[in-house]
């Protein structure tokens, strides 16, 4: 005992343990207020490779802070101490904007958080409770560190944290090991995953940011798995068809064309092996009809009732009926916006490339009905170039784009927050209702976006009268009454068409670009006919796909928002290649795939939750089968985001 006693004086370990518990307890609080405030909870792998990563940190912490006198690493240490608190605010504050994570591949999309300044301010105030305790460990180091008395390292204490440094290192290698083989595991996520959504659900959020930094500096590929690309939607596509129709491809296409690119190269394999998808018997439908094509600001299923949205009963009561849709939710407008015009599924990474516009798009909408002959227009009763929308829009065909700013002020009242749907196709309507060409109009709405109250939003306080008598709370009735906007404006376009004898041979898609993500769960919840998730339920939603001649269908296929694109070619008969698309023909005989932004997944087989690598079947299926949904969940994300990367058309097609 006494030598025992002799060696840990030798050691000073009281001078050791004060330095190391200050960032170890420290570490762990912030990330245990971070998940409490963001997750229901970690799952035990989450757990583990917290508490191990948590001494890692700590080890390497206490060996920088050590270095000199004492009174500099105290300086040292409250800073190190105080960025903590600032990245962990970050994430929450970004979390709570947008309902995403904040990555350092989102820098080119600054002026996105920026645009949202009364927001993010708004944030902070509703969650500084939070905030001040993310800050707690700089604050009370502030003012008691001196009392710690955290002299300078000596060889023997970088020694011992070399030792546990070392030791833990090894012992999150051997736990990370044990997980290899396992969906979206910790080997995985290091390994062959790259989403910031999982590396902080599973990896922590300090974990996370090295994660984030080191691949946004080298980069990182995800590997293509080949063997298994189609594997799956082999299996579940339905054989027993009586008519063979012909596959929506274009056999001009050789996948062989010379490059030194290897990610070209990569998305070439993966082209090689897609079979395309097959033509139906829903196959030009519409063909020479008009198209309304319209992405509506936050628009729900549960704001529908046939009382206060009639038209919007209407419209998702009748004609192509959508019972399993989902409109994924990717960083805000942008992501839901570029899904509906690309038919990709998007990636932070790539979102700053293509609202530069300088991509090639030959299957863009415009410039596919331009094709065919019509006249096409565009419009949003925003800011034109808000997210450099008159420069995206125009890659895909519209060079007459309209919106605030740039010729919709003298149309409507762009002087208030948010502006009307409703005056927006009262001034509009005109530019193609009397055409004697077909015509495309693509719109991008406002009307239904936050902040949902009835002081700070215009078309809330506009309608709140019809919302007063709702037993739900101010919040869910003011966003109620953002969505009757849109109601309006879809009574008077269906009026308009009717009156000039355009109604019959028109077609209305209209799809939301995100859930109302700045309504709490509870409130969404108070207005929906079932209970939802915050992971996947909460983004169910109605897809609008109407015309007035066309029966009621119901389409029971799960499907999402970069499905709808190559669905509306195929009805028009628009020739296209299905391959080229992430989005599958949702009328088509491929299996239906809903992607969420944390890699969880629905199929017709079932619901999986990558959190907690947990799948819900609903009917029995394969040992594989996980594993093999994973991987070609997997390759349609790498893919679409290589094929923005690398301006992949131009390559192809040009």
């Amino acid at each position: 005992m006494k030598k025992i006693k002799e060696f840990i004086k030798w050691l000073k370990i009281g001078n050791i343990l004060k330095r190391f518990s200050l960032f170890f307890i420290s570490i762990l609080f912030l990330e245990g207020i971070f998940a409490f405030s963001i997750f229901d909870s970690y799952e035990k792998e989450g757990i583990i490779n917290i508490f191990i990563y948590s001494i890692i940190l700590s080890s390497c912490l206490s060996i920088v802070s050590g270095i000199f006198k004492e009174k500099i690493n105290r300086v040292i240490t409250s800073i190190i101490l105080g960025i903590e608190g600032l990245l962990f605010s970050i994430q929450l504050v970004f979390y709570n904007v947008f309902k995403t994570f904040f990555s350092f591949n989102m820098m080119g999309l600054g002026d996105q958080l920026g645009s949202f300044l009364k927001e993010t301010i708004s944030s902070i105030i509703s969650n500084l409770f939070y905030i001040i305790l993310l800050f707690l460990p700089f604050i009370l180091y502030l003012i008691k560190g001196k009392k710690l008395k955290l002299v300078k390292n000596n060889a023997k204490n970088y020694l011992v944290y070399l030792i546990i440094l070392c030791f833990t290192i090894g012992l999150y290698f051997i736990h990370m090991n044990t997980t290899k083989g396992i969906d979206n595991g910790t080997y995985m996520l290091y390994h062959d995953v790259n989403y910031t959504a999982l590396n902080i659900s599973k990896l922590g959020v300090n974990n996370a940011y090295l994660l984030d930094v080191y691949r946004s500096i080298f980069g990182f590929n995800e590997k293509l798995i080949i063997n298994n690309n189609k594997k799956e939607e082999e299996k579940e596509t339905k054989e027993e068809t009586i008519i063979k129709y012909d596959k929506n491809i274009d056999e001009n296409i050789k996948f062989d064309k010379e490059t030194n690119n290897s990610e070209i190269k990569t998305i070439n394999s993966y082209m090689e092996n897609e079979s395309g998808t097959e033509q139906n018997n829903y196959t030009g439908l519409f063909k020479d009809h008009n198209l309304i094509y319209i992405v509506a600001e936050s628009f729900s299923e549960i704001a529908i009732s046939e009382e206060l949205t009639p038209t919007l009963y209407k419209l998702t009561h009748s004609g192509f009926i959508f019972d399993k849709y989902y409109t994924p939710n990717t960083l805000s407008t942008i992501g839901g916006e570029f899904q509906a015009l690309t038919g990709l599924y998007p990636d932070s990474s790539i979102l700053t490339k293509w609202r530069s516009g300088k991509n090639y798009f030959p299957n863009g909408l415009a410039t596919k009905y331009q094709e065919l002959g019509y006249e096409t227009f565009a419009y949003h009763n925003n800011w034109y170039g808000f997210q450099d929308r008159h420069k995206y829009l125009k890659s895909q065909g519209f060079t007459n784009y309209i919106g605030c700013k740039n010729g919709m002020e003298k149309r409507m009242n762009c002087n208030k927050w948010p502006q009307s749907d409703l005056e927006m196709m009262k001034g509009t309507i005109s530019d193609y209702i009397n055409s004697d060409k077909p015509f495309l109009a693509y719109y991008m709405t406002v009307s239904g976006h936050f902040q949902y109250n009835f002081s700070d939003n215009s078309m809330a306080y506009k309608n709140r009268k019809l919302v007063e008598n709702m037993n739900v709370s101010s919040n869910a009735k003011a966003y109620v009454a953002t969505q009757i906007e849109l109601d309006k404006a879809l009574e008077y376009l269906i009026d308009e068409l009717d009156k000039a004898g355009k109604l019959d041979n028109t077609v209305i898609v209209l799809m939301a670009d995100h859930y109302p993500y700045k309504l709490d769960l509870s409130d969404i919840n108070s207005l929906s006919t079932y209970k939802r998730d915050s992971i996947v339920e909460v983004n169910h939603n109605a897809l609008i796909l109407w015309n007035n001649k066309v029966k009621d269908i119901h389409i029971a296929k799960p499907c999402m928002s970069s499905d709808v694109l190559p669905t509306v070619y195929n009805l028009f008969g628009i020739n296209y290649d299905s391959r080229l698309f992430t989005g599958k023909d949702i009328l088509s005989t491929d299996s239906g795939l809903v992607i969420f932004n944390n890699r969880s997944w629905i199929t017709e087989k079932g619901t999986y939750y990558a959190n907690g690598s947990k799948f819900e079947k609903t009917e029995d299926v394969s040992e594989d089968y996980v594993t093999n949904i994973n991987n070609l969940v997997k390759n349609r994300l790498m893919i679409g985001r290589l094929i923005i990367k690398n301006d992949y058309y131009n390559y192809l097609l040009k």
